[in-house]
């Protein structure tokens, strides 16, 4: 692995606005805190996975990066350009080197479209002649048979389906690729064959990935660091290995203890962590720490009044938590 940055993040937001009524007489109201001031980097040939529950703001910090969206507070730098900074053209022309796989690989390939066309969409979107020879190679680096390529989507099965997607975003020879959950619609052992592949890819292309996911123990095969998400903020972040030997935040020992372990005498021995409620709404967030009316711990006044700060656990350590009490 290059000892450079590839993708530097510092405060990034993305809210939206909530509007009510409608017509001359619709006006904002709320804004929902998607993300929320979130701060991180990748390095050349990393693989930084992204975890949390559904609605904590993963998709859309995946979006905010490749510039999907307007409007974004804070900068997101890829090898040096501020993104946030360029024009709708300009981004365009930047996302050749930044592309995605999708989470659903059925709802994310066009159906009247032949996956040999799809696959070479990437080319004509950039005003470039379609390369059949090219088309053929990107079959074969994500192990299907070129000779498919007249073949529509709904002829495939899930994980062909997502290889194709995976040989879409490849067509341009990215340098960073977001992986927004892309095997949680597909069968376990389907997942391992996929995970397996993009692994290869990262090793054989050089590739840096941002995997997002809800499913940890997915997550610990394939990245380097993790980040666990909570509403809108990283609450912890550090090398996959420590994750799962020291977690800190209560948040993510609440997260490991769900992940289910194969052998049953150790499942039935460990402590599981439960939390109580529901996530609050992200339009109206509580006072202090986020997930201190879910907390096990409820350490202190501090935690109600207070929003804790992500910062490394001592100085010089890659082991960032944010917890009054860590």
């Amino acid at each position: 692995m290059e000892n450079e940055r590839i993708l530097d993040v510092e405060n990034m937001s993305k809210f939206f606005p909530i509007a009510s009524g409608g017509g001359a007489f619709r006006r904002k109201t709320a804004d929902l805190r998607a993300v929320d001031g979130i701060s991180f980097h990748i390095m050349k040939g990393e693989t930084l996975g992204i975890v949390g529950e559904s609605g904590c703001g993963k998709t859309t910090t995946g979006r905010c990066v490749l510039r999907l969206y307007d409007n974004i507070k804070g900068t997101v730098s890829f090898e040096g350009t501020d993104l946030t900074k360029l024009g709708a053209e300009q981004a365009r022309r930047a996302r050749r080197e930044m592309q995605m796989i999708f989470q659903d690989p059925m709802a994310s390939l066009d159906p009247r479209m032949t996956v040999g066309k799809i696959i070479g969409e990437p080319f004509r979107a950039h005003g470039e002649p379609e390369r059949k020879d090219e088309i053929a190679e990107l079959f074969r680096m994500v192990e299907l048979d070129p000779n498919m390529a007249g073949r529509y989507p709904h002829e495939f099965s899930g994980g062909q389906r997502q290889r194709i997607g995976i040989a879409r975003a490849l067509a341009l020879r990215p340098k960073f690729i977001v992986c927004d959950e892309p095997v949680s619609a597909l069968d376990v052992s389907v997942q391992a064959q996929i995970i397996a592949l993009l692994e290869g890819l990262r090793e054989e292309l050089g590739l840096t990935y941002l995997f997002i996911a809800h499913d940890l123990s997915v997550v610990r095969h394939i990245s380097d660091r993790v980040a666990v998400m909570y509403l809108g903020k990283i609450v912890e972040i550090t090398r996959s290995d420590e994750l799962y030997s020291n977690p800190l935040h209560p948040y993510t020992l609440a997260l490991l203890s769900a992940v289910p372990i194969p052998n049953p005498r150790l499942d039935r021995q460990r402590r599981r962590v439960m939390l109580s409620g529901d996530v609050p709404s992200p339009v109206n967030l509580p006072r202090g720490c986020r997930f201190n009316p879910r907390c096990p711990k409820r350490a202190s006044g501090l935690c109600s009044e207070v929003e804790p700060e992500l910062k490394p656990l001592s100085p010089g350590s890659d082991h960032w938590v944010a917890c009054h009490h860590a």
